[in-house]
């Protein structure tokens, strides 16, 4: 049996005031650890861009969504130094260095590397003369038709700027038709056009040459106004806080403000403009006005002002060398069976980890409850399942063959409203019963519930997870999924749907915690009897494996917790407000981050005192929303084997990582963890010191799983 380590004896308790880290700026610290992996030079080039262009959609989300604090000019928290003060830096300022930081890595390192390997997006003073000359042809022939330059007067306003859309910026001399010398023009470029074009190979010779939409623009804008003299000119894009706002206490059917709300997101409040590097001072004042944004709101790039995009080089390089091997997940072998899945589970449990082991056997699972005539009904929450999903095709396959199907639609899910609101739709077409949660609260809690008749008696099985419905995703994001019969978990999981179906009065469940009711109480209580058992000096210990941790309540208790004796891990992927190591304060406390080739995504928590040891998995993050604004489920492990697996892959491999892992330390900034090296010293030690070998918790876990295979 695998234990966890215990570390620092238990101490008396301490109350020192901790003063929280700031919570935007742990998601840039995040957005830095991501980018590292484009720094690194081991890693594959096409990979070292995929990680450079979701470093870019982490920040156009992270505008979008925190829309308030980023068009301040200064933030009113800043990162701790080691003294425990606020450094003299605001929120801004780190973004714009981010930024610089990302533009600095594209220009100078990945685009040399790619043309070293004859790869290149080459510019409008690159290419040969019969480069041009094509150009300028798929201009005239694909671009030009779909271009509509509003040169603005009285009657000619600044046109609807859509989010995140590529425009162009001109200042023109000279009268107009019309006699009159209004000179500002806005160029708005289409979103079906692609943002890189590939040459033709004969125009190429043996290397793979693409040029950009905006330099194919660029190098015609005189062709979009003729009889004017293009001077001043500039790409642009605007960033917009896209939330939907939606009262719901006021409006007779959510479904349909919301479908409204989405015609208007593209068109919300601007938080952040991006400009050329090169674009003058009076055509950036002209667009902040327009916008009404501040100075500290303006980007100025050295290159695209959407490096989201270039993901399109991925595809259209498409190098098997340039990527990282492919990984096949294994299906998972508990459920590898020559009888009905059913009776397999009535045997114990089953524990999927993904993306080691495949999503199918969740499909398995419910195509198999489909199909089965012995099914009666069938219940599912959806949160993000994607436009295209195999998984609510089964359930309208299930409402056609006669089963009661009831899905519970988070509409709210940001930026999947609009699939989820089409889901709602086709499956109340055909008769299932949809619903849309409770009022005020999001439903992110991922449960499936399957009812079944054997015999004269009535049999429930449930599916609990840590991550989403998404076949997609569920190859990219690491998430536990839990099936069982257990008779009382089940019941637990149809009073949490009779609960979201017709908001009555929950019953006292038997081992599931709920939010917004019990589960933040619930877990504080957990964290407090953790820390008596190791005032009394009793070995104690938690480690909580989640993605973001806000929640000042949960934190308080952790920090009274560790000061109380308990040895704290946290394995933390994005935002920690709590700081780590701090002297007389946090020093049982201990934060680290992991960033790998799979998005960490599962949710874990571990408590032990003495001998005992209890372990939760849960859809919630220990975030002040999740606990106190959702509907979200934490429940327990109780079968030893499952346990156990679940310590020793998604605890204990991780706690050794140190290859992908970061270190919060005591002055609120991460350090990567290096493998020990042996110390030189002049004196001959009884046990020369052995390096640490590398040991990354993904790639263990790819072997294992591989091997298993």
């Amino acid at each position: 049996m695998t234990t966890v380590a215990t570390g620092k004896e238990p101490h008396t308790q301490r109350n020192s005031k901790v003063e929280w880290l700031d919570r935007d700026l742990s998601l840039l610290a995040f957005n830095a650890r991501v980018l590292d992996w484009a720094k690194r030079a081991e890693v594959p080039l096409l990979e070292r861009l995929r990680y450079l262009c979701i470093v870019s959609s982490n920040l156009d989300e992270f505008f979008e969504v925190r829309a308030a604090l980023h068009s301040s000019v200064e933030h009113p928290k800043a990162p701790l130094d080691a003294a425990g003060t606020h450094a003299q830096h605001s929120l801004s300022k780190v973004a714009h260095a981010l930024v610089e930081e990302q533009y600095a890595l594209y220009n100078d390192v990945l685009t040399p590397a790619f043309a070293k390997e004859g790869v290149r997006i080459l510019s409008h003073g690159d290419r040969t003369l019969t480069q041009h000359q094509w150009v300028k042809s798929f201009f005239e022939r694909e671009v030009r038709p779909l271009l509509l330059p509003v040169g603005l007067d009285p009657a000619h306003p600044f046109p609807q700027v859509a989010n995140k859309s590529l425009n162009f910026i001109v200042r023109l001399s000279g009268k107009d038709a019309f006699g009159r010398d209004n000179e500002i023009a806005i160029v708005k470029v289409p979103r079906s056009l692609p943002r890189l074009i590939a040459l033709p190979e004969k125009l190429c010779g043996k290397r793979q040459l693409f040029v950009s939409i905006s330099s194919v623009i660029r190098a015609h804008l005189k062709d979009l106004f003729p009889g004017r003299d293009v001077g001043q000119f500039s790409q642009f894009r605007v960033t917009r806080h896209s939330d939907l706002s939606v009262d719901e206490e006021d409006v007779k059917n959510l479904r349909t403000a919301l479908r409204k709300g989405l015609v208007h997101r593209n068109y919300g409040q601007a938080v952040r403009l991006e400009v050329s590097s090169g674009c003058s001072e009076y055509l950036s004042e002209f667009l902040l006005h327009q916008f009404e944004l501040p100075h500290s709101a303006l980007y100025r790039v050295h290159g695209p002002v959407n490096l989201v995009r270039l993901n399109q080089l991925i595809d259209l390089v498409d190098n098997p060398k340039w990527l990282f091997p492919r990984y096949t997940a294994s299906y998972p072998q508990q459920m590898v069976t020559n009888g009905s899945l059913f009776e397999r589970l009535q045997s114990g449990d089953v524990m999927i980890h993904q993306p080691y082991e495949s999503f199918d056997g969740v499909l398995a699972f419910l195509r198999e409850a489909v199909r089965d005539p012995n099914v009666l009904a069938i219940k599912q929450t959806i949160y993000r399942t994607g436009a295209d999903s195999v998984l609510m095709e089964l359930l309208r396959e299930a409402v056609q063959r006669g089963k009661e199907v009831t899905v519970v639609v988070e509409l709210k899910a940001r930026f999947d409203e609009e699939a989820n609101i089409n889901w709602a739709e086709k499956l109340e077409y055909i008769g299932a019963q949809v619903v849309y949660g409770v009022v005020g609260l999001k439903t992110h809690a991922k449960m499936l519930l399957v009812t079944r008749r054997e015999g004269r008696s009535i049999r429930r099985y449930a599916h609990l997870s840590t991550g989403n419905y998404n076949p997609r995703t569920a190859k990219l994001y690491t998430d536990l999924s839990h099936i069982t019969c257990d008779p009382k978990l089940t019941q637990d999981v149809e009073s949490v749907f009779n609960l979201l179906a017709n908001q009555s009065k929950i019953p006292r469940l038997n081992k599931l915690m709920i939010a917004p009711f019990q589960l933040q109480r619930s877990l504080i209580d957990k964290v407090e009897k953790t820390a008596q058992a190791a005032a009394q000096g009793v070995a104690s210990r938690i480690i909580l494996k989640m993605n973001t941790l806000t929640d000042e309540k949960l934190m308080e208790a952790l920090v009274h917790a560790g000061q109380a004796g308990v040895q704290i891990d946290l394995i933390i992927r994005g935002a920690c407000m709590l700081p780590a190591q701090r002297p007389g304060v946090t020093d049982n406390i201990r934060v680290r981050s992991i960033i790998g080739r799979f998005l960490e995504h599962s949710r874990v928590f571990y408590f032990r005192t003495g001998h005992d040891e209890s372990l939760y998995l849960s859809s919630a993050d220990w975030m002040n929303r999740n606990m106190l604004r959702r509907v979200e489920l934490a429940w327990p492990v109780e079968d030893a084997a499952l346990r156990q697996r679940v310590i020793d892959e998604c605890l204990v491999a991780y706690l050794h990582d140190n290859v992908d892992a970061w270190s919060l330390n005591a002055d609120g900034q991460y350090t990567r963890v290096q493998p020990i090296k042996p110390k030189r010293t002049s004196i001959k030690a009884a046990q020369p010191i052995t390096p640490v070998p590398l040991h990354g918790a993904q790639a263990a876990l790819m072997a294992l799983y591989a091997a298993k295979s």
